[in-house]
């Protein structure tokens, strides 16, 4: 597949500036026109105190708020803590959690789900599954509980996908890639933090260093670590500015890599990778 910075920005509708409370409105109507159009009644997701899962749960419950006032049907939104074991910023899930004032809270300890996962593999293959597939596993279990408690109250399970995030293919395939909902689709990471900032956020949820928190080995691991470039490259690239040249190349490659993790699975009929 051919790209260039260009193609990449339209591809994934990113604006290099934008009005963060039309933002905010313009999102949490989409959440309100989308749930009422599906007949569900509401949404979850689950939240790691960071700040996708923080701005996508606030936008959430304001939807869901809204709509309990404007509707006679009522609506919820349930915002689910998914720790494996004890996480490690856990207070800044607990004031995340606070900050949204969610409908209702479910809380669902992945980590007998995992082990179990991995010591059946372990079984069954004859060998130990490497830290990186566990980190994998962790992502797609949270997912599968999401959806589970999802199914029993009848609601959408949101995803916090950005365009930072698709640009990269930073996220798990079947796991936090999985959802039905995108309502930060198109921003940037630096844009995402903007709106927090005007819904009067906490500071650490937007302040605080990116990640993924996936790997056993090395807990709390930096999204820029494991990237090799910065989320302000990134957004400068997102944005149509000028960067590095060696870090745009790398910016493309690795879009151009992850291209699969953005398409449905590909069919004899597909281009897209050629």
């Amino acid at each position: 597949m051919e790209a260039d910075q260009q193609t990449i920005i339209q591809e994934l509708e990113v604006k290099p500036s934008i009005d963060s409370e039309k933002e905010v409105e313009e999102r949490k109507n989409f959440l309100k026109s989308y749930l009422k159009h599906t007949g569900m009644d509401g949404y979850v997701l689950g939240i790691s105190g960071g700040q996708d899962s923080t701005l996508a749960g606030k936008i959430a419950q304001m939807a869901v708020t809204e709509l309990n006032k404007e509707e006679t049907k009522s609506y919820t939104f349930a915002a689910l803590r998914l720790p494996y074991g004890i996480q490690f910023d856990e207070e800044d899930a607990a004031a995340a959690m606070e900050y949204i004032d969610p409908e209702s809270t479910i809380t669902v300890n992945i980590k007998k789900a995992v082990d179990a996962s991995e010591e059946a593999f372990r079984e069954a293959v004859g060998k130990e599954m490497s830290d990186f597939t566990k980190g994998n596993t962790k992502a797609r279990e949270r997912m599968k509980v999401q959806y589970d408690i999802a199914a029993a109250f009848n609601c959408l399970v949101i995803g916090t996908d950005h365009a930072a995030e698709a640009l990269t293919g930073f996220y798990t395939k079947h796991g936090d890639g999985a959802c039905d909902v995108a309502p930060l689709y198109g921003l940037d990471k630096r844009q995402g933090k903007e709106l927090l900032r005007i819904l009067e956020a906490p500071a650490a949820t937007f302040e605080k260093v990116p990640t993924a928190d996936l790997e056993s080995d090395k807990p709390g691991l930096p999204d820029e670590e494991a990237l090799g470039f910065s989320y302000d490259q990134i957004d400068d690239f997102l944005e149509g500015r000028d960067i590095d040249e060696d870090v745009k190349n790398q910016i493309i490659r690795r879009y151009k890599q992850t291209e699969h993790k953005r398409q449905l699975p590909v069919t004899v009929h597909d281009n897209w990778w050629k």
